[in-house]
Formats: structure tokens, sequence, C-alpha cells
């Protein structure tokens, strides 16, 4: 199909005016089409919402990609429609533990991709670095409070991560080499969030 084809069967089947030029931004990625818009190109090009979207990362992008409207998922996560709409459009989750565990169920989130969607991303880098570097047990509480892991998977992991960081600094202090324990600590680090991952298997 051109892009006047697409154009068309928007205008035919969906009533949207979208020009044949807008069509070729939203495939270039110059531009990003409207829910109602992601919707109705869905149904032209005969395939669902989710295929269109590349790698969905937003809570906007997965409830998309499954298909719902605001007010469903509202419903199924025991929000009020705007106050799930407000967190949506912020890109910040405020909701309780239960209803993170729905919105996971939901949109069909692991604890990675629901750390990403819920804006979380930062904070849980932030909450890693400070159980690396100090007592890990101080920081189970948080972390699991973010995630839907189980407590016994988080202790491992944060437990395996504060051991390796501070046998690097160990191993890197005990070689004498001067300016070099700062950026051992720095890479590491940089690294923990993907190194949390990977300790977890999620």
């Amino acid at each position: 199909m051109t892009h006047g084809h697409v154009s068309y069967g928007l205008r035919a089947q969906y009533g949207l005016l979208v020009r044949p030029d807008t069509v070729a931004d939203w495939e270039r990625g110059r531009a990003v089409p409207g829910e109602q818009e992601l919707t109705a190109l869905a149904g032209v090009l005969w395939c669902s919402p989710a295929e269109l979207i590349a790698a969905a990362s937003t809570l906007r992008e997965h409830r998309m990609a499954q298909g719902l409207g605001v007010e469903e998922l509202a419903r199924r996560v025991g929000l009020a429609a705007p106050a799930y709409q407000r967190m949506e459009d912020e890109g910040r989750w405020r909701g309780t533990d239960r209803q993170t565990t729905a919105l996971a169920e939901a949109l069909g989130l692991g604890p990675r991709a629901l750390v990403t969607a819920t804006g979380g991303d930062e904070r849980l880098a932030e909450l890693l670095r400070d159980a690396v570097t100090t007592r890990w047990q101080a920081y189970v509480k948080p972390v699991v409070k973010m995630l839907p892991l189980p407590k016994r998977t988080v202790e491992t992991a944060l437990q395996r991560l504060h051991t390796e960081y501070h046998a690097r600094m160990a191993a890197t202090s005990s070689w004498g080499a001067s300016g070099t324990t700062g950026e051992e600590g720095r890479e590491y680090l940089e690294d923990v969030v993907a190194r949390f991952w990977a300790a977890t298997g999620a």
C-alpha cells in the first residue's frame, strides 16, 4: 500500500483526515499517531495496534498495544479513569501495590518492563547504587515495593551485587594502583541495573 492508499483508507473507513505525507512521517518515525489514529491505522493495515508499536516502553504504548481504552484499564486496575489518565500523561505511576500488580497483569508486563513503563528506572538505579555501596539489607523492602519479584529473589540479587562490588573495590585497592579504584567503582555502578536484572533472571 502506498501512503496515499493508507490515507484514503483512514478517511473512507474511519473518517480521519490524514495526509499521505503524515502517514510517511509515521512510517519513518518522524511523527507519532494519536490513539485513535493508531487504532484506525491498524484497521486499515489489517493488523493489531501492538504490531505497529516497535517496542512499547510507556504506559500509553503498552495500553494501546493491548487494545485497551483508558476507562477499561483504569477499571481493571481499580482507579478512576481521570486519575489513571493523569498518571499516564505524566509518565509517573503512583498506584498502590495491589494496583501495580493489577496493572502488570492487565498489560502483560514483566518486572523489567513494568519499572520502565511506570517511570521507575532512575529510582531503581538509585536504590541499587545505595544497596551496593552501603548495607544491602536496608534496600530489600524498597526494591520489593517497586517490583513484582519475590523477596528472596531480591535479597539474593542485592547480596550478590554488594559482594561483587566490594570484592572489586578491595581487589583494585590491594593492587596499589592509585586512581583506578574510583573508576572501577563508577563503571560497576553505571551498569548496576543491568547487573541486577541479570542476577534476578528477570
